[in-house]
């Protein structure tokens, strides 16, 4: 039987093993920057890094190569022991091999098809594959135009492009259907997806006018690009949504805000509002005054219809609507009793008590300084304090003084 042949049961002749090695050891040259030991990727960036610083110095080294203790010059900011270990992957795997294959050899070399799939791993990490599909179908447009193409040749380039619009349709629904903080941090998968369309478009209608008997494999393939095209449009569609009318998908999303509520500490939930400053309150308006405006203000729905009167007489509007000298006179008594003969107190001193009784308080001293007839003001300053054990936890330093007799 020949060396090259297969047996009776179709196991693989020698070229096959010969040609599956040459395969793999391609593999191996591309993801050696990537690779822990023969069978594992890194978890540490810092062995990419060092990969990398290796590979750049053998580009500036030439044909001569590098000696260890050169290689070690170049890498003395990692331990050497992190050295040693990315040496001999890089060894191992056939990305740094000697110069001349002799006992004892002292020079090395580095393997081109470890840069260049080095750089392929850089740009998949910018954009998640975007451009590498964009560089795929340019490239497969200019095959088809070769007239040097057979048609076995074109059908596995269509083969190949169906089966990544696929999975990759497959990863953008998966996203659609995941969490929003997920589908935000993928959003560079959806960038350029009407020109990745009209590409893949025009390199199908090529396939199909040049050799009309794939027909098959180009539905197979116009399938998956219709595929992409929706999974692309419903994943976007999501992100818009999440975006809100501002279009901003920097801004969080709801379910962060929740979820950083429910597990913060209370440390944690007083420091958010540090540094704020917050509007001062709203002119004095007349309670009357705000009635009379709902009521002449327009309306969006019809109003609906009035529920049944009493059979009472209606005594009407109360006549403590804040404008009478009753309510001025309550006022007045409020803050005086606050005051205790001073011109001024801080507000710190009027809110230690308990909260509901200091909110009510604040409330009155507040209506106070806005009302025109009452000479009384509070003034605030800039600052924000946090008291996470304190009630209330975030309290503005202020006074409540007065302004007249």
């Amino acid at each position: 039987m020949s060396p090259t042949s297969g047996d009776a049961a179709g196991a693989p002749s020698l070229d096959d093993v010969l040609v599956g090695e040459a395969v793999l050891g391609v593999y191996r040259q591309m993801f050696a920057a990537l690779a822990r030991d023969s069978g594992a990727v890194v978890d540490d960036p810092e062995l990419v890094d060092v990969a990398e610083t290796l590979l750049a110095a053998f580009a500036d080294a030439g044909e001569e190569g590098l000696s260890r203790e050169q290689m070690r010059y170049v890498c003395r900011r990692y331990p050497a022991e992190v050295f040693e270990n990315r040496l001999r992957v890089l060894k191992g795997l056939g990305a740094v091999r000697e110069v001349f294959p002799k006992p004892n050899q002292l020079r090395y070399r580095a393997s081109f098809t470890s840069v260049v799939g080095l750089m392929f791993v850089r740009r998949m990490m910018l954009d998640g594959g975007q451009s590498e599909m964009h560089r795929l179908l340019a490239l497969e447009q200019l095959n088809v135009a070769d007239p040097r193409m057979t048609p076995g040749q074109a059908r596995a380039g269509a083969e190949g492009l169906a089966r990544a619009f696929r999975l990759w349709s497959v990863e953008l629904l998966t996203l659609t259907n995941g969490t929003i903080e997920e589908l935000r941090e993928q959003a560079p998968k959806l960038w350029g997806t009407e020109e990745i369309l009209r590409r893949a478009e025009r390199l199908h209608g090529a396939i199909l006018n040049r050799w009309p008997e794939l027909d098959r494999t180009c539905t197979d393939l116009r399938a998956a690009i219709y595929a992409y095209g929706d999974a692309s449009r419903r994943a976007a569609a999501r992100l818009s949504d999440s975006a809100g009318t501002t279009r901003n998908l920097t801004l969080l999303p709801p379910e962060t805000w929740r979820t950083f509520a429910r597990t913060a500490s209370r440390e944690e939930l007083a420091g958010v509002l540090d540094g704020f400053v917050f509007d001062a309150a709203a002119p004095w308006h007349e309670p009357s005054a705000v009635v009379t405006a709902v009521e002449d203000g327009p309306r969006t729905t019809p109003p609906r219809p009035a529920p049944p009167r009493p059979s009472v007489p209606d005594p009407g509007l109360s006549g403590d609507t804040g404008g009478d000298a009753t309510a001025v006179e309550r006022l007045r008594g409020v803050a005086e009793q606050v005051l205790r003969g001073r011109d001024r107190v801080a507000v710190e001193e009027v809110l230690a008590q308990d909260w509901v009784a200091a909110r009510r308080l604040l409330a009155d001293l507040s209506s106070a300084h806005l009302h025109p007839e009452l000479p009384y003001r509070l003034v605030w300053s800039d600052g924000l304090a946090a008291r996470p054990g304190g009630a209330p936890t975030w309290v503005t330093p202020g006074v409540f003084e007065r302004t007249g007799p």
